[in-house]
């Protein structure tokens, strides 16, 4: 693939090096590869769309919870705090179990069929008889997701297109590269969902338009804005393949920048998990969706101080 720089880009589309600069900060040109400080822009990215005069619209969501119903993760988010700082050896201990059982269930709920002592293994550069190279680069490829959100938390990046997509085309690294961190350009449709995705020429202005509409959410508890995060984006189904696991990571990092640990979506819950869903998609009620992430997050800070 051949690529231009900023300056052959500025050139081409007309537009300045600081707004080209900004796009691709916000990810907004397809294919952009970034080495280092500088970027490689592919010959054939289309010139995007300039939609800065777009006003955000503020979603209003159904969520039939009184306040009272978080008070429960709070006690022990604070409890939790008063902790810190959590010893490095037990951190990292207990950091690597979620992460494995993170990975397993993640890709379990997509199909994969490796048991969470394959996973281990696979992690650990062993090779499991009678399962797919694929099943083998899904758990690879989301372990370094989940290091990628390390990354990101710690560096305090905030959410945007381009970190999605950087989320998105490590899952499928080595497996769909030509569509990996990159929107659809066809029309998909859900198996198994009621719902039906958006069409794919309206994919990169709902995604803007989400990451816009995400900054009004503070209204919303933090962990009601990481759930609603997560269904948003797998409600515009942005992704040819691989949107359940990056909607998935997406709302651990807005769990962890906001020092929650991240939740775990059991596999064996999942028609738990894809009715609430539906139900959110279908008429914009997240009550059952959220009472499943706080529950999973309830699950999780205890597991935390249960450790301590």
């Amino acid at each position: 693939m051949e690529f231009i720089t900023t300056k052959e880009a500025s050139k081409k589309w007309n537009i300045s090096e600081r707004r080209i600069r900004q796009l691709l900060n916000d990810g907004r040109i397809e294919g952009a590869v970034k080495n280092g400080n500088s970027w490689n822009i592919p010959l054939d990215a289309l010139k995007p769309v300039d939609r800065r005069i777009i006003k955000s619209n503020v979603l209003d969501f159904i969520i039939d919870l009184e306040e009272s119903y978080f008070d429960e993760v709070d006690k022990l988010k604070r409890e939790l705090d008063s902790k810190r700082p959590i010893a490095q050896k037990t951190l990292k201990s207990l950091e690597e179990s979620i992460n494995l059982e993170w990975t397993y269930n993640s890709n379990g709920i997509d199909g994969n069929t490796l048991t969470l002592r394959e996973t281990q293994v696979v992690l650990e550069g062993i090779t499991v008889g009678g399962k797919s190279v694929k099943e083998h680069i899904e758990a690879i490829n989301h372990e370094k997701a989940i290091l990628y959100l390390k990354d990101l938390v710690n560096e305090n990046n905030p959410i945007t297109e381009w970190n999605i997509k950087s989320i998105h085309q490590l899952v499928l690294n080595d497996i769909d590269d030509k569509n990996a961190g990159r929107y659809r350009r066809e029309n998909v449709t859900i198996k198994g969902a009621v719902h039906i995705p958006p069409d794919y020429l309206k994919v990169s202005e709902l995604m803007e338009k989400l990451v816009l509409n995400y900054k009004f959410w503070d209204k919303y508890h933090p962990v009601v804005q990481a759930a609603l995060l997560h269904g948003e984006l797998v409600k515009i189904f942005p992704f040819i393949d691989g949107n359940g696991r990056t909607s998935r990571l997406l709302m651990n990092l807005d769990l962890m920048n906001k020092g929650y640990p991240p939740v775990i979506i059991k596999k064996d819950n999942r028609l738990e998990y894809y009715n609430a869903l539906d139900k959110a998609h279908i008429f914009g009620n997240y009550t059952d969706f959220i009472k499943l992430i706080v529950k999973l997050e309830v699950e999780v800070l205890n597991r935390y101080l249960n450790l301590l």
